[in-house]
């Protein structure tokens, strides 16, 4: 959290009038709001791309202008970075202190993660390199139980199609943005109003059945996915497999993305063409490859699988 608020004020010709700036200092950056903007100045780890594309999300949008827009805990934000400075525009620092600091776990210092990792072997330390940028974003376990149910043998567009189409016929409406209207993911109460021929048609495929078992079950047992960040990782992936559609590696990645399970190491064709390059025997299964990589990299296991997957799929490796 700020260690102390600032007053910055200042005359500016060009709208003649001045301008007041609240500068909340942290012990590793700056942060202030202007125009409806919250500005992060000399931020360290911290790549849109590297963020939003290293597989952990569905609903940042690259924009033309290299930005991405993106839906989390009811707002819409759009994220860009210009040298040592990253843009949060839509937002305010209210919500940048309430939701954005904890869900970019700006918190945690990448920097000694990186270290530990490159210090491993020359191969981690090539995909801490490459991928410098990379933050895992602290989302919102349910929008996670059912995003990656979707994704199960999926492609990521229609991943956010049908994520999209699922928010726009049954979330909540939170406004318009850049000529675009944007919706919240579906609550349980929500979804669970919708027939499984209504999420059918919201271009789900066969994970139709899937979800509404989940849905169901999650409504009439009144079960909190938000409460199963406090179960150990055993027990949470214990829990999360007894719903129909998630196996072995959805549910590592609805661990490690929605409920901070950082020991865990989702394997999917990119991390199995990675650890096959680099560590393991071409013929080792997904199961066993998954306990060498959790008996390698331990409780970094969730940090070490997100830099050597961008790696590996940036770069083509394996292919």
């Amino acid at each position: 959290m700020p260690l102390e608020q600032k007053i910055k004020v200042w005359y500016n010709k060009r709208y003649n009038k001045f301008i007041i700036i609240y500068i909340e200092e942290y012990r590793f950056m700056k942060v202030y709001e202007q125009d409806n903007t919250v500005i992060l100045e000399d931020i360290k780890d911290f790549n849109p791309k590297h963020i939003f594309e290293c597989g952990q999300c569905f609903r940042w949008i690259k924009e033309d202008d290299e930005s991405y827009t993106g839906v989390a805990k009811g707002r819409v934000i759009n994220v860009s970075k210009q040298g040592d400075k990253v843009f949060l525009k839509n937002t305010n620092l209210d919500d940048f202190n309430n939701i954005w600091f904890e869900y970019f776990d700006l918190g945690t210092d990448y920097g000694k993660i990186k270290d530990i990792l490159r210090n491993m072997d020359e191969h981690l330390e090539k995909a801490t390199e490459f991928g410098e940028g990379i933050r895992i974003l602290k989302q919102d376990g349910w929008e996670m139980l059912i995003s990656f149910i979707i994704s199960s043998n999926n492609r990521i567009p229609m991943i956010q199609k049908a994520i999209n189409n699922l928010s726009r016929e049954f979330g909540t409406y939170i406004g318009e943005y850049n000529g675009k209207e944007y919706y919240a993911f579906p609550t349980p109460e929500q979804l669970s109003k919708a027939s499984q021929e209504q999420i059918r048609a919201c271009q789900t495929g066969f994970r139709d059945k899937y979800i509404k078992s989940t849905t169901d079950s999650v409504i009439l047992n009144n079960k909190n996915i938000s409460e199963y960040t406090k179960l150990n990782t055993e027990e949470c992936l214990k829990e999360l497999l007894k719903f129909n559609g998630v196996g072995p590696k959805v549910g590592d990645c609805i661990a490690l993305f929605g409920m901070q399970k950082y020991d865990t190491f989702p394997v999917d064709v990119w991390v199995k063409r990675v650890m096959q390059e680099f560590y393991v025997e071409e013929d080792l299964s997904l199961p066993k490859i998954r306990a060498y990589a959790i008996d390698k990299f331990k409780e970094l296991s969730g940090f070490a699988q997100q830099y050597l997957f961008y790696y590996a799929r940036e770069l083509g490796i394996g292919r």
